[in-house]
């Protein structure tokens, strides 16, 4: 297995579903070529945590929030990323910003939480600040002669929208090119079309394992009886059985319903994908989105302080924006269905492999060939950060 692997595109491939349903057929999975053993330093160095920080994370763009969160002029929301404050906004003309949320006088933090606003107020001294950036008051001016208000707007740092999602490089003399970024990965998000959906909820929580070892959860479903066996996950969704594509960096994974048999004798049955598989992408370096057939679940998971620590931040998009209140209670339901499957079951597990992590005494981890994704991931980040892998 190579770590560019082959490319293919359209989540809605008909080809897709023809592959996967081979698979279960002949009860079996794509597989990697060999075992791949993982030094125990990949996880829980503070040296690479610190480089993956400093290298990855704050050069690479990632997604802040989906578009549908500021979806309207005056929408704005706050969010913490690697311990920054970031305010994201859209202004009169529509477009999205992303700011350091630091008051350029005293440094204070002019916005909290969400809502609809034109402008944010320091509660230091009042310095006031229009969204698109730019510094609109100074109480006592008099005090600030021969300071040009143009030259201290807020900080934005480099960003773009682009396929349902507002991203940013974390460091603001960088430049940002998601296209680039995203290379072959590009025409699947195109088709998925996450701009026309509908903004639901999120959540955040913190939990104590690496970060990299919380992503490769998403990655295999080797696991799914043992964690998810109580659940719908366990009960829809066939154990061990996945596909999987790699766009450079990204890939892609398709985890087959146990009903996608039925397509041998149901003339009628759908050969769309979302019908018949729950398809992940992981989006290099912290992003999953976990797709179904009525929305899509995005999981940000960054390291949060030290090497086996991270902070996951959930959120669900409706493919169709609920139109009323009963809709809005179905897509509750929904979430919280999801949402406890992953906090409740794999961060109740993950936990536990982050105690592994810290205090094992064997000098590697073993990941099967049937883990071809969690394979993909770890090969991605070593070729990266240097780590030697056999």
């Amino acid at each position: 297995m190579t770590i560019d692997g082959p490319v293919r595109t359209g989540v809605a491939d008909i080809e897709l579903t023809r592959r996967a349903l081979q698979l279960v057929l002949g009860k079996t999975t794509e597989m990697a070529d060999d075992v791949l053993r993982v030094p125990l330093h990949y996880y829980r160095d503070p040296k690479i945590t610190e480089i993956e920080e400093q290298q990855i994370l704050r050069r690479t763009p990632l997604a802040i929030v989906s578009s549908a969160q500021v979806a309207s002029a005056g929408d704005y929301v706050v969010r913490t990323v690697l311990g920054d404050s970031l305010l994201v906004t859209r202004d009169k003309d529509g477009r999205s910003h992303v700011f350091l949320n630091y008051c350029r006088h005293r440094g204070a933090m002019p916005a909290c939480g969400s809502g609809n606003s034109t402008r944010f107020t320091c509660p230091y001294h009042a310095w006031t600040y229009r969204n698109d950036g730019t510094l609109f008051t100074v109480p006592g001016a008099t005090g600030f002669a021969g300071v040009d208000k143009a030259d201290y707007g807020l900080v934005e740092l480099p960003n773009q929208e682009r396929h349902g999602f507002i991203w940013a490089v974390l460091t603001a003399d960088a430049d940002i090119d998601v296209d680039e970024h995203l290379g072959p990965l590009g025409p699947d998000l195109a088709a998925l079309d996450y701009a026309s959906f509908g903004y639901h909820d999120v959540r955040e929580f913190e939990s104590e394992v690496s970060w990299k070892g919380a992503l490769e959860a998403f990655a295999e479903s080797y696991h799914f009886p043992f964690v998810h066996g109580e659940s719908l996950i366990g009960q829809n969704a066939l154990a061990n059985t996945s596909i999987h594509d790699g766009y450079g960096k990204h890939h892609r994974m398709g985890f087959p319903f146990n009903w996608i048999a039925n397509l041998q004798s149901d003339e009628s049955a759908s050969w769309d994908v979302r019908d018949n598989m729950g398809v992940i992408y992981w989006i290099y370096p912290n992003l999953v989105l976990a797709n179904s057939n009525v929305g899509v679940e995005v999981i940000d998971i960054l390291p949060a302080g030290s090497p086996t620590r991270c902070t996951v931040r959930h959120s669900w998009l409706a493919r169709v924006p609920a139109p009323d209140d009963a809709t809005r209670a179905g897509y509750d339901m929904i979430f919280n269905a999801v949402h406890a499957a992953v906090r409740d079951e794999d961060f109740v597990m993950l936990p536990q492999c982050g105690e592994g992590v810290r205090r094992g005494q064997h000098d590697h981890m073993i990941i099967g060939r049937n883990e071809i994704g969690v394979q993909h991931m770890i090969r991605v980040f070593a070729q990266e950060l240097g780590v030697a892998l056999s």
